[in-house]
C-alpha cells in the first residue's frame, strides 16, 4: 500500500502531528517508537478528502502522536505496521535551537537546491512563510510538492502559513479560498485557541512562534486581530524569552516588486502597534522573491525596541527573482540580495541569536547575511521582564 506525502508538525506541548496520503482506505494510526522497527506506541486520528472542481485527493490522513520525550529520534510507521519507516528526531526542550526559515519554495530545480542546502544545516523546526507549492488550482500539484518535501519534511516538524498561492477560489464554481492548503496542512491553530487554520501560535523551546494570515480577514474587528492580541497577552517572556512573528506578504519592502500591497501595509497599519507593544524580536515574510533584511523599526524609523524585520521570499519559485531594488536604499534597509536561498535563524540562549542568509549558489554553507541579535526580553532599555 503506498504512504506518500508524509510530513510532520509540532501540535501542542510535546506532541507531533503525522500526515500522510493514502489512495486506498487505510487506518489513521501511527505506530511508533525509540528504536527502529519497535513501536511500544501507538495512536489513531482521523481522515479527511477533499474535492476542487473534478479532482478529489486521496484520504489524507492526520494522526497526533505523544507526549514525546524531547531532542529524541523516534521511528514510525503509518497506517499500517507492514508500511515503509520513517523517522524523525524532536526539538530541544531549552536552547539552543535552530530554525531554517523559506518562503515561496514551489517545486523547480531551484527549489530542490533551496531543499538540499536546508537538508545539511541541521535544522530543528522549518518555518514557511506561505506560497508553498504554487499549484494555484492545479491540484496534481499539490501531489507532487508532497513528495518532493516528504525527505525533509517527514524527519523535522514544517510549521507553514499560507500565501497568495495558497488562494483557489474559483469564480460561481468553488467560493472557498483555501481548501487544498486546510485540508492537507493541518497546523495546531485548536491547540492555541485560534478559531482559523489560518493563524495560529506555538512554543518550542524557549520560543513563542505566531502565524498570520496576510489573505484572511485581519481589521480591527477581526477573529485574527482579537486572537493575535489574546495570545499576546499569554506569553511569558520569561518562558519563552523569544518572540517571533511570520506573514506572507512584508510588512517594510524596498524591492520594486510588490509595493504598497494591501496585505502588507494595510496589516502593519492594523497591527504594529500591538507588536511593537508586545516588544516582538524578529517578523519573517516571504512573497518578495528576493532576500532583505531591516535594522529593527517601528514606524518607518530605526528603533531599538522594534522588531527586526527579514524577507526571505527566494526559496525556489516558478516565477523567479525581484531583482530591482528602490533607489537609494532606505536607511532601515540593511541588507538586500535578489538570489535564491535560505535562512537559518540559530538561538543560542535566552539573549542571543545568530541570523544568517544562506544563497543557493554558495559552498560550504558560507553566509552572505549575517548579523547578532539579542531578545527584547531582557533590554533594559525596553522593558524589564
Amino acid at each position: 500500500m503506498l504512504i506518500i506525502q508524509v510530513r510532520i508538525s509540532l501540535s501542542g506541548t510535546n506532541h507531533m502531528r503525522i500526515t500522510w496520503t493514502t489512495s486506498f482506505p487505510t487506518p489513521a494510526t501511527v505506530f511508533y517508537g525509540t528504536s527502529p522497527g519497535n513501536y511500544t506506541f501507538s495512536a489513531k486520528g482521523s481522515t479527511n478528502m477533499y474535492h476542487y472542481l473534478k479532482y478529489t485527493s486521496g484520504e489524507i490522513h492526520d494522526v497526533v502522536i505523544g507526549p514525546l520525550n524531547q531532542n529524541t529520534s523516534y521511528y514510525y510507521r503509518c497506517g499500517i505496521k507492514s508500511s515503509p519507516e520513517f523517522s524523525f528526531k524532536t526539538p530541544p526542550a531549552r536552547f539552543p535551537i535552530k530554525f531554517a526559515v523559506a518562503g515561496d519554495l514551489g517545486q523547480t530545480a531551484r527549489t530542490s537546491s533551496t531543499l538540499e542546502n536546508i537538508a545539511k544545516s541541521n535544522y530543528d523546526v522549518l518555518i514557511l512563510p506561505g506560497d508553498l507549492s504554487y499549484a494555484d488550482m492545479r491540484q496534481k500539484k499539490w501531489d507532487t510538492f508532497g513528495l518532493l518535501v516528504q525527505p525533509l519534511a517527514s524527519k523535522r516538524p514544517w510549521m507553514v502559513t499560507q500565501g497568495n498561492h495558497e488562494i483557489e477560489k474559483f469564480p460561481k464554481i468553488h467560493r472557498s479560498r483555501f481548501t487544498s492548503y486546510n485540508a492537507r496542512w493541518l497546523m495546531p491553530y485548536e491547540e492555541s485557541g485560534s478559531p482559523s487554520n489560518l493563524f495560529y501560535s506555538f512554543e518550542v523551546a524557549g520560543v513563542h512562534v505566531i502565524m498570520l494570515g496576510s489573505y484572511t480577514e485581519f481589521g480591527a474587528g477581526s477573529d485574527q486581530y482579537r486572537w493575535l492580541k489574546a495570545d499576546l497577552g499569554k506569553v511569558d517572556r520569561r518562558r519563552t524569552p523569544w518572540l517571533v512573528v511570520v506573514v506572507h506578504a512584508p510588512w517594510y519592502n524596498s524591492n520594486v516588486a510588490h509595493q504598497g500591497e494591501y496585505e502588507g501595509v494595510g496589516m502593519r497599519s492594523v497591527m504594529e502597534d500591538v507588536l511593537y507593544g508586545a516588544r516582538v524580536d524578529v517578523v519573517f515574510a516571504g512573497h518578495v522573491h528576493a532576500y532583505e533584511r531591516f535594522v529593527r523599526v517601528y514606524k518607518d524609523k530605526a528603533n531599538n525596541c522594534g522588531p527586526v524585520y527579514i524577507t526571505a521570499g527566494a526559496g525556489g519559485n516558478r516565477e523567479g527573482l525581484a531583482l530591482r531594488f528602490l533607489d537609494p536604499q532606505p536607511k532601515i534597509s540593511a541588507f538586500r540580495d535578489p538570489t535564491f536561498g535560505h535562512g537559518q535563524f540559530s538561538i543560542l540562549n535566552a539573549t542571543l541569536a545568530l541570523w544568517t542568509w544562506h544563497r543557493n549558489n554558495d559552498k560550504d554553507g558560507v553566509a552572505s547575511d549575517k548579523v547578532w541579535l539579542r531578545s527584547l526580553a531582557y533590554d533594559p532599555a525596553c522593558y524589564n521582564v
